[in-house]
């Protein structure tokens, strides 16, 4: 596969990628080499990894504990004193091998230590390869507010090798899918059309599926690398998504929902205020709706979890000068960003989510 070219670095894929990287540590005099980790990489990913790396470098792995709960400025603070107690200086290299979670921790760790490492990204999740892989974001997590503290920071390279899926349990491939699914809604009918049978796509057509997905959200951040305009775009599901997803996070008698789960849940709901905004037609979102909730269970909402989570859109970084902005579609395939809505019609998506 070509490698695709994103804003000042290549995104590589499957036997490429190890080239790309052995080439990339032979041209370069990095003084050492520190490998970010969780729990779960360490133990299905890094053995695979480690027998691919050409150098003579000081290897040390950095590992945490695996789980969006453990995206904090804490887990920050300790990689960095472990950075420091290793002698880690402005020319080691970060390698951060894992999901999102790892990519994006692992990308704020490095972009601030000592002002600055270089560092690459190896996502191993599905989500990571078609959602943190492009773009350059990095970060943590508030308390229960999503992505609050980070830089956009890009990588040296990011390497793409769906080798890694197969470690994956069915929950995390169908989380990963909520993005595809959102990148053929906002720019690519017809690739949105090819998830709506999913008994047709085999594995083999992942890769294809997997370098589309990368290559839609390419073309939308090179157009808006700093999310001014039209990247927004990307956060059709989220707004909705991540205050649930948070929330979640956050209670005591709830489950934990994966990112997936959650952007299925925005997505259905903004496709609801999108048809009621005018900007779909009603066939539209019954298709959305049928083709999301064939994928993902049905999440339970009681009456006293809605005003929380609508609580937690003020904090929503996405929001200007005080008011919530949406990205919502107005044609399968077609996006409009910057958008109002009114409490009561968020009140009356989620009713028929229920219903």
């Amino acid at each position: 596969m070509q490698s695709i070219q994103a804003n000042n670095y290549l995104v590589h894929f499957n036997h490429n990628a190890y080239e790309a990287l052995n080439k990339h540590l032979k041209e370069n005099k990095y003084s050492n080499l520190f490998i970010i980790v969780d729990d779960q990489t360490n133990e299905h990913c890094l053995p695979k990894f480690l027998p691919l790396l050409e150098t003579d470098l000081t290897i040390e792995i950095i590992e945490f504990e695996a789980g969006e709960a453990n995206k904090n400025i804490e887990t920050c603070i300790e990689i960095w004193n472990v950075l420091t107690e290793l002698g880690a200086d402005r020319k080691s290299l970060v390698i951060n091998l894992g999901g999102g979670v790892v990519t994006d921790l692992g990308g704020f760790v490095a972009s601030t230590f000592k002002r600055g490492l270089d560092f690459i990204n190896i996502p191993t999740t599905l989500l990571s390869m078609v959602d943190a892989s492009v773009g350059g974001k990095t970060g943590v997590d508030l308390g229960n507010l999503k992505n609050q503290i980070g830089v956009i920071n890009v990588p040296q390279m990011v390497l793409i090798d769906t080798d890694y899926l197969e470690t994956l349990p069915q929950s995390e491939m169908r989380s990963g899918l909520a993005e595809m699914l959102k990148h053929g809604l906002i720019y690519d009918a017809p690739y949105w059309r090819q998830f709506s049978d999913l008994k047709s796509i085999i594995f083999d057509d992942l890769d294809e599926l997997i370098y589309r997905s990368v290559e839609i959200k390419n073309e939308i951040v090179i157009q808006d690398p700093t999310e001014k305009n039209i990247r927004k775009a990307l956060n059709f599901g989220h707004t909705l998504g991540h205050a649930i997803e948070g929330y979640f996070l956050e209670s005591e008698t709830k489950k934990t929902l994966l990112h997936g789960e959650a952007i299925a849940v925005g997505m259905i709901l903004e496709s609801y205020i999108s048809w009621k905004k005018n900007l779909i037609s009603q066939e539209e979102y019954n298709e959305i709706k049928i083709v999301i909730q064939g994928i993902y269970d049905q999440i339970i909402f009681e009456e006293e979890d809605i005003d929380p989570i609508l609580e937690l859109l003020v904090h929503d970084k996405k929001n200007e000068y005080g008011l919530i902005q949406f990205a919502l579609i107005e044609a399968i395939g077609k996006i409009k960003i910057n958008q109002s809505v009114e409490n009561k019609l968020i009140l009356d998506a989620f009713q028929d989510y229920k219903s």
